[in-house]
């Protein structure tokens, strides 16, 4: 059986308490399953909806933050980079980098985030075909990085909505690496008015 792994954390790092709670949390949690565990969190999210809302507590705040919780409780670190220059800086701190849906296609940032040789996760866009995602991979793998993860968090259905295709599920893994759900992102309602909302009960 090929190793199953956890990737779960706050959105976005809002301070060292809910960092080192939610580390904790998981670590017990994922240690005790003996599955390996990533913790994720933004340390800034640059894709909300509204221009007022909040971003974060500051980028290198947030990542030493992240690195203190990765020294306390033995987790590997994911957090997502939206441009060559979060790449340049995360890439000191994590084990991994998340390109979000919405920069999938990105080449510079995909081949920026290749070239760490970092663990690198490309969610599967909300408009783009899993048949695409071997394009992305593809971006990566061509700096010579093999260490990718492809995720599906659900497609497009109409306005402010997403629906996930399993199917895709099963094309994407055609890809030679592993396929990662998202169950929290396929959930969600985009664009809600001022913020995204989600469908808490499912």
């Amino acid at each position: 059986m090929k190793e199953i792994i956890i990737i779960a954390g706050p959105c976005l790092a809002e301070s060292r308490e809910q960092i080192f709670e939610v580390a904790r949390q998981m670590s017990r949690i994922c240690s005790q399953r003996k599955i390996k565990y990533y913790f994720k969190a933004s340390f800034k999210k640059a894709n909300r909806t509204s221009l007022d809302s909040f971003t974060g507590i500051g980028d290198q705040k947030a990542l030493g933050f992240m690195a203190e919780a990765k020294e306390e409780f033995g987790v590997d670190l994911l957090t997502d980079v939206h441009s060559e220059r979060d790449v340049e800086l995360a890439s000191r701190y994590v084990q991994a980098l998340q390109i979000p849906a919405f920069l999938a296609r990105q080449s510079d940032l995909l081949l920026a985030a290749g070239e760490t040789g970092l663990h690198v996760n490309i969610k599967k866009a909300q408009f783009m075909s899993p048949y695409d995602m071997s394009h992305a991979c593809g971006k990566v793998f061509s700096t010579g990085n093999e260490n990718i993860w492809q995720t599906e968090r659900g497609t497009s259905f109409g306005y402010n909505n997403l629906v996930v295709d399993f199917r895709s599920l099963e094309i994407m893994k055609r890809n030679p690496y592993p396929v990662i759900f998202d169950a929290t992102h396929s959930l969600q309602l985009p664009s809600l008015g001022a913020e995204s909302g989600g469908l808490r009960e499912f």
